[in-house]
């Protein structure tokens, strides 16, 4: 028997029309570093008296489908994930490349099925319904560029064979750290050490009574982009920024050579007045945890563009 590993896990992902029901085709092979995409049910300890110092047997309870999905960040496969997060993309070119703009916002978000497979076993786990809570990544100077989507789903299926059929592939081109740049009101930040951006749907899970235990949807609430650029404190810019409680607008983005480019435009960014601590005889370093809200002149708090080969998602 040959016991399960990871280098041979397969993931495949295909947006849903209707909420809940897998398609029976149109996945697409999904590039992935690592998931704890799952569902889980605990036991009640039984309270029960009169039976002596053993207790009774356990009862079940709720069913809970969620988990993390480690992804690469590139030029294709990514755009799925921000599908989920912000809602189905304006696409504009008539030939490739192609500008898909993702705008943050949308009440209507597209759920997709998950189906994640170990062949060894063979155990093909089936997780429909599935929503986008959060999406973060990191900015750094070096370092394998990924991000973290959160992902709530309505329930899981086990089989012992795929249900996918032949998932289309994509052809990988990863964004590297190399390739990233912050701006901030269209000229670049210097001396940022890191960066942190995350946004949120704040998903509310609809938790009705039912006998398959499942959830009944959930639902976006009040979205959040927030997080926190470390700068090598350098000169007054963004404290007086602070001080004087002004929004400003800050670009996180990616060029590969090949033309893709991913950009993420966080529209109106308020920063707090941060502590400037001394701590020894190397460079003083300032973190501002940031904050972005909607613009009133854009209508939105942020923007997303992704421009590749790829026609439509």
């Amino acid at each position: 028997m040959a016991r399960a590993q990871g280098a041979r896990a397969l993931m495949a992902l295909a947006f849903e029309t209707t909420y809940g029901a897998a398609p029976v085709g149109g996945f697409t092979r999904i590039p992935f570093a690592s998931t704890s995409l799952g569902a889980e049910q605990p036991l009640q300890t039984s309270e029960l008296l009169g039976y002596g110092r053993d207790p009774q047997a356990p009862i079940k309870d709720a069913v809970t489908a969620d988990g993390d999905v480690v992804i690469p960040i590139d030029a294709e496969a990514f755009g799925f994930w921000l599908k989920a997060a912000f809602g189905t993309p304006t696409t504009t070119g008539t030939e490739a490349p192609y500008t898909h703009e993702f705008r943050s916002g949308n009440w209507a978000l597209s759920s997709f099925s998950v189906e994640t497979g170990i062949p060894e076993v063979p155990r093909y786990a089936m997780y429909s319904g599935c929503m986008v809570d959060s999406l973060n990544w990191q900015m750094a100077r070096s370092g394998l560029l990924t991000a973290t989507a959160s992902v709530v789903a309505q329930g899981e299926e086990i089989a012992s064979s795929t249900s996918t059929g032949t998932p289309a592939s994509i052809a990988l081109k990863r964004f590297g750290h190399f390739n990233g740049s912050i701006t901030r009101n269209g000229a670049n930040i210097g001396n940022v050490v890191s960066a942190d951006l995350t946004y949120t749907n704040n998903l509310d899970r609809i938790e009705t009574i039912r006998a398959d235990g499942k959830i009944d949807g959930a639902d976006p609430s009040i979205a959040a982009l927030n997080g926190n650029v470390v700068v090598r404190f350098a000169d007054q810019t963004l404290v007086t920024q602070a001080i004087n409680g002004e929004a400003c607008e800050l670009e996180f983005s990616y060029t590969l050579p090949t033309g893709e480019t991913l950009t993420l435009t966080a529209h109106a960014v308020y920063l707090p007045r941060p502590r400037i601590e001394i701590s020894g005889p190397q460079g003083v370093q300032a973190t501002f945890d940031w904050q972005a809200a909607s613009d009133l002149a854009v209508g939105r708090m942020c923007t997303v563009t992704l421009t590749n080969d790829r026609e439509d998602y």
